[in-house]
């Protein structure tokens, strides 16, 4: 039995594990390197091991960080098996569309820009297209319920435990067995924050042999999620009374469902103004939220009894969802009292970046964060304090009014994730999908278990 790391290694994207055992190959996650330009290039660096020597993939759950590179593995040689929960299996089909749409839009601006410099020789293929994100669904097979124990292959037993970060998000338990040994192994995936709208909280884990856990917030705790909903509620009435636009930077799953929670609750008890215009500007996250209304397996229980009562819980007066380009643009004629919710999350693509041109530069309005924004991303340099930043060719002034709110997070935060490891008593800890520091600071916590912090590619012995 062996388990090596092939992403998320020291960073918090690109997640990827393998397990080998019985004879078998199954990759935990394939997920897209992002962040600064050099993360960008490790897309196209090998993935340290053979494609087409994969058995099976598990996917913990949909976010492009954990399944953006499947396209690209298929295009590799992959070949088998990709198994997964019905929410994450019509997810990631959005998101890798959505991706491979993109790539192919960056490889053309990269083209025009190369023939103004008379550099074509420069070009740069897509790392996938959108016909390699269809090609990739066929290899989505069995979907499995949670709590469900499934038989992967013969010596391997796959439950997948529900993890609370978006819909259809699991924690993956492992059951191995080989030559007579046992080994179980509990895969974290990315562990949801309690106590938030929509979803039900993280299923309590089982004991383990080994656990593979995120840190992303391991050195910090989130704010108490009411007072994060003060807070947006205060930015918004704040930049009405200066008379200029709200722009949320808003990762499609989760994230703009959760927001547009809050804000219709915000309407409901007249802490803001029903007649605010609230643009949902991303195709991505109006498909999303029409996904989310098919899975109610996956529900609270507050959130399932509004529904069943017959009332949308993510509809509010003034809401308008924006699918075509040109509705887009013209949300840019207006001046002041709208939402403008657009992807992406970290600002490194999508139409969040055009309505941050044109309001970034304006005193009279707000940018508001309210993701994880990694390094290197422009998300992370406007929270950082840049006074300027590049957008289409341009050098913009930041002189709107930034806000950072860290509570509506759907990651566990210090605490949780502590909680959640103390129950698993593992004998071996291995910490991935965090910041180096990060991982360090959380590794201290950790009295119980063998910590390691794996390199990329390497490899352990079970």
């Amino acid at each position: 039995m062996k388990l090596s790391f092939h992403g998320a290694d020291h960073d918090v994207t690109g997640s990827c594990h393998m397990v080998e055992c019985a004879g078998k190959r199954i990759l935990i996650d394939c997920g897209l390197f992002q962040g600064g330009r050099e993360l960008a290039e490790e897309n196209t660096e090998p993935f340290g091991f053979d494609p087409s020597a994969i058995d099976f993939l598990l996917l913990t759950h949909a976010h492009l960080d954990h399944c953006g590179r499947l396209p690209l593995l298929v295009k590799k040689g992959f070949r088998s098996e990709i198994i997964t929960t019905a929410a994450s299996r019509e997810l990631a089909r959005l998101v890798m569309l959505d991706s491979g749409h993109l790539q192919e839009e960056e490889a053309r601006n990269n083209a025009r820009h190369n023939a103004r410099r008379g550099k074509h020789k420069e070009n740069i293929a897509p790392l996938y297209t959108e016909i390699d994100a269809l090609n990739t669904l066929d290899y989505f097979g069995r979907t499995v319920g949670y709590n469900d124990p499934l038989e992967v292959a013969s010596g391997v037993r796959a439950t997948f435990l529900d993890a609370g970060h978006i819909l259809g998000s699991a924690c993956i338990y492992l059951e191995l067995s080989e030559n007579g040994r046992r080994q179980t192994v509990l895969f974290s995936g990315d562990l949801g924050n309690s106590n938030r709208p929509i979803l039900r909280d993280p299923s309590s884990p089982p004991k383990a042999n080994v656990v593979v856990m995120e840190t992303t917030y391991g050195d910090r705790l989130h704010k108490p999620v009411d007072l994060s909903v003060s807070e947006l509620y205060a930015a918004i009435t704040d930049t009405f009374t200066r008379g200029g636009n709200v722009i949320i930077p808003t990762f499609a799953l989760e994230r703009a469902q959760e927001i547009l929670f809050f804000l219709r609750e915000g309407v409901e008890k007249n802490l803001l103004p029903r007649s605010m215009q609230v643009f949902l500007d991303s195709p991505m996250a109006i498909s999303a939220t029409t996904i989310f209304e098919r899975h109610p397996e996956c529900y609270d229980e507050e959130t399932a009894k509004i529904f069943h009562e017959g009332h949308d819980p993510l509809h509010l007066p003034g809401l308008h969802f924006t699918r075509e380009t040109q509705e887009s643009i013209a949300i840019n004629r207006i001046s002041g009292g709208a939402v403008i919710m657009a992807g992406s999350g970290m600002c490194t693509g999508g139409r969040v970046r055009h309505h941050l041109k044109h309001n970034l530069w304006r005193a009279d309005s707000s940018i508001v964060f309210v993701g994880y924004a990694a390094n290197g991303t422009l998300a992370r340099k406007i929270i950082d304090g840049a006074t300027r930043v590049h957008l289409y060719g341009e050098e913009i002034p930041v002189a709107a009014a930034i806000h950072t709110i860290n509570g509506f997070s759907a990651h566990a935060d210090q605490a949780e994730l502590l909680a959640w490891q103390r129950e698993t008593t593992p004998e071996r800890t291995f910490l991935v999908h965090g910041e180096q520091e990060t991982m360090l600071s959380f590794s201290k916590l950790l009295d119980n278990t063998q910590v390691e912090m794996p390199a990329p590619h390497q490899a352990f012995e079970l």
